[in-house]
């Protein structure tokens, strides 16, 4: 396959790539039994790909929806400046539908959205300018995901042992990855640290994404069911806890995979500092804690394992929230592209607000 026999997974892939008229993605479904990637020029597949989760992280579902709308821009045989503009805002609101929570996804939205919304001479200005915009949140990932990185890789020490939930790596990104970035940047830089990745049902992003990453980078991981975490704790084998986000709200509320909260409370009670890698546009100011949409997602991600195969009755009742809550009272710091967010979480985020 192509992914094979590369030193390094920033080096092996972007897990979406613009190509002028399609867009390119590694269906993460297929991870780690098969290496599949699809293209497409259309529009209405991204959105069923971001929903079925074949493209997913708050980061890369962003840069997807920004590249679909992008494709009509490219594709469309609209003649008039009206028809092309109503054709792009109802691929913005078609990829406003494909799922709930992840902030990354309305912030690259409203920066098209702003984009076809201005006044144009030509269809083909509008074009342009719509796939420069796409293209400019596209670049921004990868920028933002090293930056994060080098920031925090400076929290870990040589011999650290992190311990990370779902996949906030480079197939959650364009590139490089969030929580994982930093584990690679200090990987890179010399430092041997090792982690442990929690399995993350129903989905088994950890257990499929997460150490198939590392493992292709050659970084030392271990891998625990979701119920484990106490117990390695309480053993004093996790030096630190680095997650992903998919939005944070003032004064320091962390949205992010079922099962974050019940690691922040267990690194609360055994005294394990708690970071959460999440890029500024993953930050949300405008909106209150209840305000926020969890999403309930498929019963059947719950009583089947992957769809395989069922592990309890096919009729019971089920509840499969995809995300939780941590409160700032258990973050010890978030760490951005523009620096760290440390406590007291609500001042150093509207501090934040104000740097350019």
């Amino acid at each position: 396959m192509w992914l094979t026999n590369r030193s390094s997974v920033l080096e092996m892939l972007k897990s979406i790539e613009w190509l002028g008229d399609r867009v390119r993605w590694i269906n993460t479904l297929k991870i780690p039994w098969e290496e599949e990637v699809v293209e497409s020029g259309d529009p209405e597949r991204i959105a069923q790909a971001i929903e079925r989760m074949e493209i997913r992280g708050a980061p890369a579902i962003g840069v997807a929806a920004a590249l679909a709308v992008a494709l009509v821009a490219v594709r469309s045989s609209a003649e008039s400046l009206e028809e092309l503009k109503s054709k792009l805002l109802a691929t913005v609101e078609r990829m406003k539908r494909t799922r709930p929570t992840a902030v990354n996804l309305y912030w690259a939205l409203r920066r098209v959205e702003s984009v076809i919304k201005g006044e144009y001479v030509s269809t083909r200005e509008l074009r342009e300018a719509v796939v420069r915009e796409a293209l400019s949140i596209y670049e921004e990932d990868i920028y933002v995901n090293r930056k994060m990185a080098e920031i925090g890789s400076k929290l870990l020490d040589d011999g650290d042992t992190v311990l990370t939930h779902c996949n906030a790596g480079a197939l959650a990104t364009v590139a490089y990855g969030t929580a994982l970035g930093v584990i690679r940047a200090a990987w890179e830089s010399g430092k041997r640290v090792k982690v442990i990745a929690t399995e993350t049902r129903p989905m088994l992003q950890g257990a499929r994404l997460t150490v198939w990453e590392l493992m292709k980078d050659g970084i030392p991981v271990k891998l625990i069911t979701d119920n484990m975490v106490g117990y390695v704790m309480s053993r004093g084998l996790v030096s630190k806890v680095i997650v992903g986000a998919d939005r944070v709200i003032p004064p320091g509320y962390v949205v992010n995979k079922i099962g974050t909260y019940t690691i922040a409370v267990l690194a609360n009670r055994h005294r394990v500092p708690f970071y959460v890698a999440a890029p500024t546009s993953t930050i949300d100011y405008e909106s209150k804690i209840e305000d926020i949409v969890i999403e309930e997602r498929n019963p059947d991600e719950v009583r089947t394992v992957l769809s395989k195969f069922y592990v309890t009755l096919p009729n019971v009742e089920v509840l499969n929230p995809a995300f939780d809550i941590t409160p700032p009272e258990l973050v010890t710091a978030i760490i951005t592209e523009k620096g760290l967010v440390t406590q007291p979480l609500e001042e150093s985020l509207l501090r934040l607000r104000k740097q350019p």
